[in-house]
Formats: C-alpha cells, structure tokens, sequence
C-alpha cells in the first residue's frame, strides 16, 4: 500500500530531512516502486514535482533532497500500485483549482465499488480509485458551499463527513491541502510529530541520517509532520485514530474531528 508525508509549519520551512528517510521507502527500505510526487505551496503559489518511477532511484527525488524548497506546506507520496497502471498520471499527488485555490491531495488505501461515487465539476485524468475519489470530495464541497465560507468550521465539518463516507468504501487515508490548512484523515495508518523549542537531534529509521534541529531553527519555530509509519527512531509520534481528521495551520492542530464529535 502507498505512504504519506506531509508537513504544516509556521515558517517557511525545507523538508529535505523527513524526505530523505521517506524516499528510501519508494524501493529501498520499502516496496512502493510506482511512482512519487511531492507538491509544495510557497509564497502565495504551488508547484510540485511527480515520477512515475521509483523515488530511491530518482535523479528527480534527489534534486529535492539537495534542494532546500522553504514552504508552509507540503503532500508527498510514494505509490504501490493497485488500481490504475504505473504512470504519470496516476501518479500523486493530484491538484484542482476551486475558490480560486490550488487544492492538493494524496491518498493511501483502496477503495471498493468507487466508481459508483458520483462526480459533478471535476474528473479524473487518469484511472485511480484515489482520482476518482478526489474529484468526489471537491465537487461535493463545491456543490454544497458557492465559495469559502467566512467560517471555516463548516468546511471542516462536511469535509469529515465526507471521509467517513469514502472509509465506507475502504482503506481512505488522506492528506489535503487548500495552501492554507492541511488536513490529515485517517482510516487505519497516520502518525504525527510536532517539533518546537527546545529542539533537539532526530535520527531517521530508513537512511544514516541525523540532524540537530538547534543549529536549523528559531526558539519561535513550529514544525509538524506527518507520515504513514514513524520517519524517526528517537523521537515521540503520535498516531491518529480511525474516523479522526485533523485540521493543521501554521504547525499546529487547529481543530479535530472523529467519530464522535469535534474537538478543539
């Protein structure tokens, strides 16, 4: 199955560590050999970079590791492919405009009968269950709300509801992002891990790499990532719970939902 990484960060932050472990998955520490893709929004814009073939062989992969992109927020992923042929595109992540926003999104799981989801404004290019899905939750958002609420809550609000529905169908992690929040939903496999002052050294699980965040940061820094398994082997993740979405801005977890309820 495919993994996620994705960060939220209050400062305009590079990934190159955390994505360095998780490359090696891409067909070295593990079998997700079908393709990568990373998507990061900067400054007010979005840019992002896919391969369809295996990121811990990627000329591509390693410009990004060597590569210091300063973002707010980042998707990647690592395909193992199920649905769909190894290829650009069906490669992740997937991107739409709506309200005037690049809306970026990563899927890990498998879907049964998804092609029963019933599609308005948007439709896939390539042959995923997790395109299809996508272009299901945007054109549901879109057809219930006429623009950005000046609320978002409401937002948040549909947008579990609708993961729910997709986890119906079966394994729905996701990662979403509209450049502002990042929103993690998870079926059965998200961890998370919040780094603030004081910082300390991280070591990763799949690559001999360390870094001592102290020598990279300020006492006022505020970096949060997210990943399907741990990326590190000396530090504290936190994993989430089936049916829970959380909402992330600027590094912390503004709002949580599950399936009892809201929590703040």
């Amino acid at each position: 199955m495919c993994e996620l990484l994705g960060m939220s960060a209050n400062v305009p932050t590079d990934i190159c560590f955390s994505f360095t472990g998780f490359l090696h998955r891409g067909g070295g520490t593990g079998p997700h050999r079908d393709g990568w893709g990373i998507a990061f929004y900067e400054a007010g814009g979005y840019r992002d970079f896919r391969d369809p073939h295996p990121s811990v062989d990627s000329p591509i992969a390693r410009l990004i590791c060597d590569y210091p992109i300063k973002s707010h927020v980042v998707i990647s992923h690592i395909r193992q492919a199920n649905v769909g042929q190894v290829q650009l595109a069906n490669t992740h992540p997937f991107t739409r405009e709506m309200w005037g926003r690049q809306w970026c999104y990563a899927h890990n799981g498998q879907l049964a009968d998804w092609e029963s989801l019933p599609l308005a404004v948007y439709r896939p290019v390539g042959s995923t269950d997790s395109e299809h899905a996508f272009c299901f939750l945007l054109g549901e958002l879109r057809r219930r709300f006429d623009d950005l609420p000046a609320s978002p809550e409401a937002i948040w609000e549909c947008l579990h509801g609708l993961c729910e529905r997709l986890r119906g169908h079966g394994v729905f992690n996701l990662l979403l992002s509209d450049g502002v929040h990042l929103y993690a939903y998870c079926s059965t496999k998200l961890a998370h891990i919040t780094r603030r002052a004081p910082f300390g050294r991280a070591q990763l699980s799949d690559a001999e790499l360390s870094v001592d965040f102290v020598e990279h940061t300020t006492e006022h820094d505020v970096v949060s990532v997210l990943a399907t398994e741990p990326l590190t082997d000396n530090e504290q993740w936190v994993r989430m719970l089936p049916g829970e979405l959380l909402v992330w801005c600027d590094g912390e977890i503004v709002a949580r939902y599950f399936d009892g309820g809201e929590s703040a």
